[in-house]
């Protein structure tokens, strides 16, 4: 009996070499990857995030192509593309006489319901089939804090390394303890030189031309004949070595630092690759642990990147899939003001927002700390309404995939979830940034300066953001101290951070 012809889905965030689908070939399956508006359109996504994805997957397309696999790729500009996946599926499915649709489980809840929805209304059998990429199922996290209104990450964590037996021996976490985050807060201080990351020169004209004609807006810079991003399995390999050889040594010193000198730090800047599925979490990890034990590393740097990917990238994996779709419209200070004009352009006076957005625009790319404590926190502070923040973050960074951006802004940034993912608001004034970053250093603003004229928009933003939301964070136990601190401020004084945070608020596109 002849097997049914099968046609499976890929989607662009995808790209894994090493899923079984794609062991052998057979003549009685054909693949297909699309680029479509439905996706280029929702937000307005960074032309380097637009174009990396693209080439990798017409990568992907090529490379199971050679292997023996058949391969149905729809460019943007195809005339046949009708730019919606289940329009597209149903043209291929009448055309090449598909007797069975199979689609890898999206990551996205938006696909995960077009493609249910699709998949119950066909006539045809339709399968989904897991990614075998994540380290955790989807409902992981909720089965694990079932009837709890907070998700520790920490807990979550703690099993992790227990149940994959990573930095554990005899049943107890090496080094005496299980995490090294305070030993992970240096600011950066020159002592140790840094090395230039191995960044890609991609080709990408043709690619970049297509969007451009097609009408695609997008925002961000691109340089189109050197794209710097992994877009195949080799690149992704050669970037994960070249991190484990000259940053991972100094990573857990700097992972918060922030400085105009280096956009990069020690980062590992794998996440794009470890999004699109190009490298698998685990042997990620593996190749840290192989090189600290081969260097002889410190513990301090190589358990905080353990911890980014182990830990923290599973966990809000698991807080999207635990809270979806509600979770999106959580709002938990009812924040409505919108997002400052220069979030798109990085015309502000303030230095370490202009330095955090520029980079951004250039690269498609900022650290966490320059994510939830510059871009973040003055959103936070400025009562930026959620969904617009959402919409920034998932468009300007090349790794924003909902599953990952959604919980990273609308809980930790912006706390809108109101204490799901974080035990307090990642609020903080200018202290904390002249504390980890040089940048108060050529600022127009004072960061020592409360208010007045010069004064930093932090200060007094932080201030009025703590009187203003105070009946929803006074009982916090770890917000008490800040409002301790209030309450001895001289009356003159909490007057001039208030007035000096409404005029700001009036008038934050001029900041």
């Amino acid at each position: 009996m002849t097997a049914p012809q099968t046609l499976r889905l890929i989607l662009g965030d995808q790209l894994n070499h090493q899923h079984h689908w794609f062991a052998r070939p057979s003549a009685q399956v054909v693949y297909t990857l699309m680029e479509v508006r439905q996706e280029t359109d929702y937000v307005a996504h960074h032309i380097q995030k637009v174009a990396a994805f693209f080439a990798a997957m017409r990568q992907f397309a090529d490379d199971l192509a050679r292997r023996g696999h058949r391969v149905i790729y729809l460019r943007l500009d195809d005339p046949d593309n009708t730019h919606s996946i289940p329009e597209n599926l149903q043209r291929l499915i009448d055309r090449e006489r598909i007797e069975r649709v199979e689609y890898l489980l999206p990551d996205e809840y938006r696909l995960d319901q077009q493609l249910a929805a699709f998949a119950e209304a066909s006539p045809l059998p339709a399968e989904a089939v897991d990614t075998a990429h994540f380290l955790t199922k989807r409902e992981a996290v909720a089965q694990q804090f079932a009837g709890k209104k907070r998700f520790l990450m920490e807990s979550f964590y703690r099993e992790m390394r227990k149940t994959h037996d990573i930095l554990i021996d005899e049943g107890k976490p090496r080094g005496g303890r299980w995490n090294y985050d305070h030993s992970n807060r240096s600011r950066y201080d020159e002592a140790v030189p840094l090395p230039e990351p191995l960044l890609q020169e991609n080709d990408v004209r043709d690619i970049v031309a297509m969007i451009e004609a097609c009408g695609v807006k997008t925002i961000g810079r691109i340089a189109p004949q050197r794209l710097i991003w992994p877009v195949n399995r080799e690149q992704a390999l050669a970037q994960l070595n070249d991190f484990l050889r000259h940053r991972l040594p100094h990573f857990g010193t700097y992972q918060d630092a922030m400085t105009g000198a280096s956009w990069h730090l020690y980062h590992s800047l794998l996440s794009f690759a470890l999004n699109t599925k190009l490298l698998h979490p685990m042997e990620v990890i593996e190749g840290a642990l192989h090189r600290m034990a081969a260097a002889d590393l410190d513990i301090a740097q190589v358990e905080g990147f353990v911890r980014q990917i182990l830990g923290w990238r599973e966990f809000v994996r698991g807080i999207y899939w635990a809270h979806m779709p509600q979770y999106g419209e959580m709002n938990h200070f009812d924040h409505r003001r919108p997002l400052p004009d220069w979030y798109w352009t990085a015309e502000t006076r303030m230095a370490c927002l202009r330095a955090a957005i520029d980079q951004s625009l250039e690269h498609a790319y900022a650290h966490h700390i320059q994510r939830l404590m510059l871009t973040g926190n003055f959103a936070l502070l400025a009562g930026i309404q959620p969904e617009a923040v959402d919409a920034w973050y998932l468009g300007i960074y090349i790794d924003a995939i909902e599953w990952v951006e959604l919980v990273n802004t609308r809980g930790m940034s912006q706390f809108a979830d109101g204490g799901i993912v974080a035990t307090k608001p990642y609020a903080a004034s200018a202290n904390y940034i002249r504390k980890m970053s040089d940048y108060c250093g050529r600022c127009h603003y004072q960061a020592t300066l409360r208010f007045g004229e010069g004064a930093c928009p932090f200060n007094s933003l932080y201030w009025d953001f703590l009187h203003r939301r105070r009946p929803l964070l006074e009982g916090n136990p770890r917000m008490a101290t800040m409002y301790r601190t209030w309450e001895r401020m001289s009356a003159e004084n909490q007057r001039g951070l208030l007035d000096q945070a409404k005029r700001y608020l009036a008038n934050l596109n001029a900041l």
